[in-house]
């Protein structure tokens, strides 16, 4: 299945469809392949693209650089900081084309990919889940995103 959609920025409250800027296609076959899961897509393809923002590994942490204790509080503070940092850049969560996600433990995976979608809401995106050992164990999530538009 092939989805394109053309899109332009319109400040900072989403990418509304429109004859312009950003094309995106995604391409989610289901021959020859495995099946998403349907909360994320195999690949999109961009066209048109103006400007890519590629953002640093982002851990769930305050601004005073300490972790909360729970993993529903650094997917929380994850979040934030990578809308923080979109805004900077003029972008939001619609700007994302590509995720990875780092986590401390397997058993984290369902709640990482809840507090994707609810970030995300429809808009869907390559993305990887990769468990890792943090470099402090303090930090229970980490994402690198690619933006663009």
């Amino acid at each position: 299945m092939v989805e394109i959609r053309r899109l332009v920025y319109h400040g900072e409250d989403a990418l509304q469809p429109h004859e312009g800027i950003l094309e995106t296609i995604t391409h989610n076959p289901t021959t020859n392949v495995y099946a998403t899961s349907g909360d994320w897509v195999h690949a999109i393809e961009l066209r048109g693209a103006n400007r890519l923002l590629f953002i640093s590994g982002t851990m769930g942490l305050r601004p005073d650089f300490t972790a909360p204790p729970t993993l529903e509080e650094q997917l929380v503070c994850v979040w934030d900081n990578l809308r923080a940092i979109l805004a900077s850049a003029g972008m939001t969560t619609a700007n994302l084309v590509r995720l990875t996600s780092y986590l401390r433990d397997a058993s984290y995976a369902d709640a990482n990919a809840a507090a994707r979608l609810a970030a995300l809401g429809s808009h869907r995106i390559p993305t990887t889940a990769i468990v890792v050992q943090t470099l402090s164990e303090d930090w229970l999530i980490e994402l690198e995103a690619i933006a663009a538009d």
